[in-house]
């Protein structure tokens, strides 16, 4: 009996061709604003030379500094809360069999995911508005509390993954052996899903991070984040000071996701 042939994508015509359009139109304008980050011009288009000027522009820019203080700041409490939360849904909506009502959780934690982003950022406005009104309090408070809701699915699925992929032997064994449920949760649960736990707390803090919608609706005056500074940049007059703030975070995105990928591949 002739034995079937396995199927292979890459044998497919023009997959080739595809493949390296796709990686052009991805890459190519990242590549070009990474290129125009260095022009020593005043023009966002025009080469002036190479340079370093804009960065140490952007570097000397108050305005900027405290944007991103301010923007560091929101995405670690962003990613800890979200984190946090996701990690106990997780684990709650995981650990257990199927029970009424489980579709509609899933529902509710993802729901940022579903519904379109300024729709929620309307939401929030509303809510932390009235709350404004009540309490008097203008914070950044509120900028945490909206990132945290948002950013909760983006940690919540990977770290639901986890929890699904893991082998439930060790915990059963310690059990066996009158370990507390709190023993077991930190000496064996914890340190299995913590790959799924960095991996979320990292998409939630680069979701914070370069979030723009929600931050525009629930910031008070004198509250720009790294990104909103940058859109008001765009609104006056564009200077390659964008450019160079633009490499900047992705050079921290690149590297945040080369730690990630050292620690998860030691941990597993």
């Amino acid at each position: 009996m002739a034995r079937a042939r396995s199927f292979d994508v890459t044998t497919l015509p023009g997959f080739a061709i595809t493949a390296i359009l796709a990686f052009v139109l991805l890459y190519a304008p990242i590549i070009t604003l990474v290129f125009y980050s260095f022009n020593g011009g005043n023009s966002v288009n025009q080469w002036g030379g190479l340079s370093l000027k804009w960065y140490a522009i952007a570097a000397q820019n108050e305005a900027v500094q405290q944007a991103a203080l301010r923007s560091l700041i929101i995405a670690l409490w962003a990613a800890v809360i979200a984190t946090a939360v996701a990690t106990m849904a997780a684990l709650g909506t995981t650990r257990r069999g199927k029970f009424k009502g489980q579709t509609f959780i899933y529902i509710v934690i993802n729901q940022p995911l579903m519904v379109p982003e300024i729709v929620t950022a309307v939401a929030l406005l509303i809510f932390f508005s009235s709350v404004k009104i009540a309490t008097g309090y203008s914070g950044l408070g509120y900028l945490i509390l909206a990132h945290s809701a948002f950013c909760v699915p983006f940690a919540y699925l990977p770290i639901k993954a986890r929890v699904e992929g893991m082998d439930t032997s060790m915990e059963t064994a310690a059990a066996d052996l009158y370990a507390t449920s709190w023993n077991t949760f930190r000496f064996i649960t914890l340190p299995l899903l913590l790959p799924g736990i960095i991996a979320g707390a990292m998409l939630a803090f680069i979701t914070s991070l370069d979030n723009v919608i929600i931050t525009e609706f629930v910031k008070s005056a004198g509250q720009d984040t790294l990104p909103t500074y940058m859109l008001g940049q765009l609104r006056r007059a564009m200077t390659p000071e964008v450019n160079a703030i633009s490499t900047a975070l992705l050079a921290l995105t690149v590297l945040i996701l080369i730690i990630f990928y050292f620690v998860t591949k030691k941990r597993d």
